[in-house]
């Protein structure tokens, strides 16, 4: 049998290894290496498309009738090429993947995303378009300005925007804002006078 290359797990170096109990020679970490036949043999589609196991090889924890091609870093679980769930250079199964979705492990996953530039255009036009709810605008001006600021380099969207959302909140928010403070200018000089 010949030499296949092993990458040792605690230091990362790989070095050459037969299929036994093996210590990684840069750090000392013994490692038990198990080698499946189908490493050494060039394997070919069958009729169906899928490759023929042999005996001794391991198969899809999903499907038993299929060969396993890589283990689940989430459960360690081997699958075939159709349960292999890639995720930023990660393999998944299609339970850890769920899991991960619902449960938020994978941090890399993204159910969803806040849409802020919305938000602060909704709270800088919603108050001003209805003439009913115009006074509600001395707090959702500030509010819409203060979104616009915290959330400028947040996430936008899964589909390209380009800030303008952001800018015409900002603008609105900031004309909001001056027309309270000139009303209330003017309100407080008739007072006084």
């Amino acid at each position: 049998m010949t030499l296949s290359p092993v990458q040792c797990p605690k230091c990362g170096n790989p070095f050459q290894a037969l299929p036994s109990w093996e210590a990684c020679p840069t750090c000392g970490n013994v490692l038990q290496i198990e080698v499946f036949p189908a490493l050494f043999r060039v394997t070919a589609p069958g009729q169906t498309g899928e490759i023929v196991m042999l005996e001794g090889e391991s198969s899809c924890f999903y499907h038993p009738h299929k060969k396993a091609v890589a283990p689940c870093e989430g459960c360690g679980r081997f699958v075939c090429a159709l349960c292999d769930c890639e995720l930023n250079g990660r393999r998944f199964c299609p339970a850890c993947l769920e899991a991960g979705k619902i449960k938020g492990k994978i941090k890399s996953l993204e159910n969803y995303r806040v849409l802020y530039d919305t938000i602060a255009l909704w709270l800088a036009i919603a108050p001003a378009i209805t003439l009913i709810f115009w006074f509600t605008t001395i707090v959702t001006a500030p509010a819409a300005l203060l979104i616009a600021i915290r959330f400028w380099n947040a996430p936008r969207s899964v589909v390209h925007r380009s800030k303008i959302r952001y800018v015409i909140a900002i603008i609105l928010a900031v004309i909001q804002i001056a027309a309270w403070a000139i009303g209330i200018y003017f309100m407080r000089e008739t007072l006084y006078v």
